[in-house]
């Protein structure tokens, strides 16, 4: 049999024997023709593997030629009405146009975008009319994550749907003046629309990574008999640009690793970002099957429509692969711009025998020619085969165009993406090309389409979307109320430490331990560690809850002689994910949102080094706020100068100040184990059985000191943020509040020590166990008092407890920022100390007058500020900075 091998631009290097190689290929081909190709692969993998023993450098390719990886003859048949579907496509189309351009024509500071979705709308109905099902009692619904600058398309088929009004269309992204609840939110964000929207992944890069977490929790909850098994699915949609994005990448080795065939990735190849193309002087696709395949995952491309299939079937020589193996994606973004007589010039023209494949077709008929993305019937293959598919996760790579109908407004234009109207020209064309009823008069008022409820088209809709179980996206937000853990189990840590010293994080982990082992709440607990649960002394829970590991435990673990060895379970319980702070947070995130996406409440608690909490995640963690996410981070080792041997890098002043940028965040930094444990047991019950969306963020501390029992009355003061921990017994003294958080709260302490007993001062000590808590309630208190000037002002808690008690002086071990976020409403004069500046590695006595936080300088500020309230002479200063051995001169820890 002849042999035509397809010429590349690969360089194999010259043929020696070329008789040799043609004999060689001509075996192969009819062990294709008469076997198949799945014979063929096992002989060229035996091939390789003995050619490996040899002592040769084999290596297989994992870039295939630039076609469909589904051949025409092994298409399935397409399920649907192809001419309905077509209409349907185009009425969303039209839509989500006009809904964004009304939008703009009306407020032009609003912006929107029209290209995207208009390049992937064939790649969402396919799912939405075939693939993506929705939660019903026979199934737990797929779960989709939308490309985000995608939504108007998505809005568009909810209106056809009767889900969203033409009011609310045209309230697009006017989420305040039209009332709230009433707009449309860009992007996909679950907080602004608690009832569609699934999944935020507005902030670029963020839904790949959530999504593959996703895939995995679906697998953990299965295999620990929290949810059935079942064939669910996650379905992510994102761009070629946005794969730029590090956190896209970072989670497609644990997908393979773990062979979560659960997943199905869908990178709209449109080979433009937002200024231009992705890889100008390159080919995206062939980068993508390279790095998806060598990471282990199922490859396939959907590249060329059908009227393409003709062609190749014609092209014996394979001039046509030739031709786009030698195109780079500038070309291709060029090509896409640009009409069927320019295609023909420079791009079939290149070779006479390409150019004669095209002889017989007009320029209409090469303007014509699809990109996969654009055909039901290769997606619907494509699509089919990922689901079929078992053992590994698949990429589908589907290229596009990028504002595919928009015309010369948008269509391949480097400026696309910023494109929010059509001129009126392209309008006609749009409507000739989609073939839509619209008069010139809704053309020029951009109106909306709708063909009537019943038309053929709204019947068929809505028979698809039932036949697959409802409506997608849809979003439960009610989570069943769970028993919680009997009172006695919290009670167990009020008391003191009986003299032994232990830090906030033994106090926690021992906590977490009983929570784990609890008969009502114990299951539903989710530990996720970064690799540190060593370092936060959690080893003895691998033996006893076991590390979650679809393969179970296929080795003897080093350790498997020790009490707390390293247990891998398929049913185990703690998620070690490695080193990968983001990857943790996703699968918090999978966790803590596991309420609305699987109708089973969790409770992730993620511990990790603070430093690398909020500030190397923190678009993460504000996707989980919007994601209404419940559960426990715990930013364990946590302070500027308590970490006392690590540096620069590792020592946290800062992730309070984070945290209180975030709504829903409850940020804690508790100094004793009862305040460690009131806020936990606060956190649940309000969580796991009162509904709340917010979620807990726990500083906790590696130093150990004796812990006191908690003073009666006091969980009312932990859970608002401050509370009397000491009043001092002097009367008739000068009297200053000691306000301390965290472990510095000891030095607080000391300090009102050193004043009674050598300066005769009255010290109150609280202990600050939320600074952003007292803001909110701040906050919440002004905002009443401003829209309510005829009724009786509310008072801070804050205000509440410190009124009329002297001058007051905080402390912790957070840049100053953090004391200072209360400083509207404590009712005298307020100094604070922090540890602003870069860490430093040295023990904590130093570090900590370095920072100028320890006892010394809380007693310089108080008398200071006794002082300047006229409440003792100013003589009391006098060689007062000798005195407490403070060096005046020292270096400022601000000082670069």
């Amino acid at each position: 049999m002849t042999h035509n091998p397809p010429p590349t631009n690969m360089n194999f290097g010259a043929d020696s024997d070329a008789g040799e190689t043609l004999d060689w290929l001509d075996s192969l081909a009819e062990v294709v023709e008469r076997d198949g190709f799945g014979r063929a692969e096992y002989l060229v993998d035996r091939l390789i593997e003995a050619g490996r023993r040899a002592g040769g450098r084999f290596h297989t390719r994992h870039t295939t030629p630039y076609r469909n990886t589904i051949a025409v003859e092994a298409q399935p048949q397409y399920p649907g009405d192809l001419d309905l579907e077509a209409r349907i496509t185009a009425i969303h189309r039209w839509n989500a146009l006009a809904m964004v351009s009304r939008a703009n024509k009306t407020h032009p500071e609003l912006g929107g975008h029209i290209a995207t979705y208009a390049s992937i709308a064939d790649l969402f109905e396919v799912g939405f009319h075939h693939f993506f099902r929705a939660r019903s009692e026979a199934h737990p619904g797929d779960l989709v994550y939308f490309q985000p600058h995608a939504a108007p398309g998505v809005y568009a088929r909810a209106f056809l749907e009767g889900r969203l009004s033409e009011d609310r269309l045209n309230h697009f992204r006017r989420e305040v003046s039209g009332g709230i609840g009433r707009g449309l939110s860009s992007y996909p964000h679950p907080t602004l629309m608690p009832d569609f929207w699934q999944f935020p992944t507005g902030s670029m890069g963020l839904g790949l990574l959530s999504a593959i977490y996703q895939a995995r929790f679906q697998r953990y909850q299965q295999h620990r008999s929290i949810a059935p098994q079942s064939d669910r699915r996650v379905w992510a949609f994102v761009g070629d640009g946005e794969m730029d994005e590090p956190e896209s990448l970072a989670g497609i080795s644990l997908a393979a690793r773990e062979q979560l065939d659960n997943l199905v990735l869908v990178i709209n190849c449109n080979l433009q970002r937002l200024d231009g193309p992705v890889r100008g002087n390159g080919n995206v696709v062939q980068e993508f099957e390279t790095l998806f395949a060598g990471a282990g995952w199922n490859v396939v491309k959907c590249l060329w429509g059908s009227n393409w299939d003709v062609l190749f079937a014609r092209d014996r020589d394979g001039w046509i692969l030739k031709r786009m193996a030698e195109a780079v994606d500038g070309e291709f973004q060029k090509l896409s711009a640009t009409d069927g007589h320019y295609n023909r010039e420079h791009f079939f023209s290149r070779y006479p025998e390409l150019a004669a494949l095209v002889a017989n077709m007009s320029d209409h008929d090469i303007d014509a020619l699809k990109r996969g993305g654009h055909d039901p019937i290769k997606i619907y293959a494509a699509y089919a085969a990922a689901v079929a598919h078992k053992g590994q996760p698949t990429v589908i790579l589907a290229q596009t165009t990028k504002g595919y109908g928009m015309g010369a407004s948008g269509q391949g234009a480097n400026s696309a993406h910023q494109t929010k109207k059509l001129a009126r020209k392209d309008l006609e064309s749009f409507r000739e090309r989609f073939e839509l009823p619209l008069t010139d008069q809704d053309l020029d008022e951009l109106n909306y389409y709708h063909p009537g409820e019943d038309s053929r088209e709204l019947r068929y809709l809505q028979e698809r979307r039932a036949a697959l179980g409802g409506y997608v996206p849809a979003r439960n937000r009610d989570a069943k109320p769970i028993a919680l853990a009997q009172p006695e189990l919290y009670d167990a840590f009020h008391g003191d430490s009986a003299g032994r010293e232990v830090s906030t994080t033994m106090s926690f982990v021992r906590l977490l331990g009983k929570l784990m082992a609890d008969k009502q709440l114990g299951r539903r607990v989710v530990p996720v560690v970064a690799d540190e649960a060593r370092t936060f002394g959690m080893q003895a829970m691998f033996r006893q809850f076991g590390i979650y590991s679809p393969w179970g435990q296929r080795y003897t673990p080093q350790d498997s002689d020790q009490l707390a060895f390293y247990r891998e379970d398929v049913k185990g319980q703690i998620l070690e994910e490695g080193i990968s702070e983001a990857g943790s947070m996703a699968s918090w995130i999978a966790a803590g949102t596991a309420y609305s996406h699987s109708d089973e409440p969790m409770l992730p608690c993620y511990i990790f080094y603070s430093m690398f909490g909020f500030q190397r995640v923190a678009d993460l963690i504000w996707n989980a706020a919007d994601s209404q996410a419940r559960g426990f981070l715990l930013g364990a080792t946590a302070g500027r100068t308590t970490l006392s041997g690590e540096g620069l890098q590792h020592e946290d002043g800062q992730s309070h100040v984070y945290a209180a940028t975030i709504p829903t965040c409850r940020a804690y930094d508790p100094a004793y184990g009862f305040e460690v444990a009131v806020i936990v047991e606060d956190g649940v019950r309000r969580m796991m059985s009162e509904g709340d969306n917010g979620f807990y963020y726990i500083t906790l501390y590696n130093e150990n000191y004796a812990h006191p029992a908690m003073p009666a009355g006091a969980e009312e003061g932990i859970r608002r943020g401050l509370y009397l921990l000491r009043a001092s017994a002097l009367e008739g003294k000068p009297r200053v509040q000691l306000v301390g958080s965290g472990t510095i709260l000891r030095e607080v302490l000391a300090a009102a020590e050193r004043l009674e007993a050598e300066f005769g001062v009255a010290a109150d000590v609280w202990s600050a166990t939320s600074f952003g808590e007292l803001r909110k309630d701040g906050l919440a208190c002004e905002r009443w008092n401003l829209l309510h000037p005829e009724e009786a002002p509310r008072e801070p808690w804050v205000a509440q407890q410190l009124a009329g008690r002297g001058p007051v002086v905080a402390a912790s071990d957070f840049m100053r920022a953090y004391p200072d976020l209360i400083r509207n409403w404590v009712p005298a004069r307020y100094t604070v100390l922090g540890t602003d500046g870069f860490g430093r590695s040295d023990t904590r006595v130093a570090l900590r007058d370095f920072f100028e936080v320890d006892a010394r300088y809380v007693t310089l500020a108080a008398l200071r500020s006794l002082v300047a309230d006229g409440a003792l002479p100013a003589a009391t200063l006098d060689g007062l900075v000798a005195r407490l051995g403070i060096a005046a001169d020292k270096p400022s820890p601000l000082a670069i």
